[in-house]
């Protein structure tokens, strides 16, 4: 039955991904904490290491009234909710990322960036300049710098990885 249950995501405590997807699963629900494979760099060493695909959460199939039993478990801060409404993951975005998961190919997170958005470039010869996300094409974005007294702007073609959202704007201190 639980198997038509819709899927959820659960906040939870700071490096408790794959202990509070254990627990769930212990108790019968099916769950899912997506990893990846990156390299740490210690000082006298590098090593490989698994990491959360999605930092902080963890997926959860059950029924909605069935939420305490999932709240209970260890790890487990609160089931996310939008306008008081429990927020449910789509059964195809859980396919999609099961599917990249079994493909074994190379995923990390990624910033979650659409057109209009505020970016950095973080790399590369234009390291440090700011502007708004145009589109993104197939393996490039298309990044908007304006000189905005002149009413005027460029665009540019930057590889993804070369920038970083903007989190609220700087202000001049008169």
């Amino acid at each position: 039955m639980r198997e038509l249950c819709p899927w959820h995501a659960l906040s939870v405590k700071h490096q408790h991904e794959l202990a509070v997807q254990s627990a769930l699963e212990f108790k019968g629900f099916e769950a899912l904490a997506p990893t990846y494979r990156a390299q740490r760099r210690w000082s006298d060493r590098v090593k490989e290491i698994d990491l959360p695909l999605f930092a902080g959460y963890v997926f959860c199939r059950f029924p909605f009234a069935e939420r305490t039993q999932v709240i209970d478990a260890p790890g487990v801060a609160r089931v996310v909710e939008f306008g008081g409404q429990p927020a449910e993951i789509s059964e195809a975005e859980i396919a999609a990322i099961r599917i990249v998961m079994a493909s074994k190919l190379g995923v990390r997170p990624w910033p979650f960036l659409k057109p209009g958005d505020r970016v950095r470039v973080e790399r590369g010869p234009l390291r440090g300049l700011e502007g708004t996300l145009l589109r993104e094409m197939r393996s490039s974005l298309q990044l908007v710098i304006g000189v905005e007294m002149l009413q005027r702007s460029l665009a540019v073609e930057l590889e993804p990885d070369m920038v970083v959202p903007v989190r609220g704007g700087r202000k001049c201190e008169a």
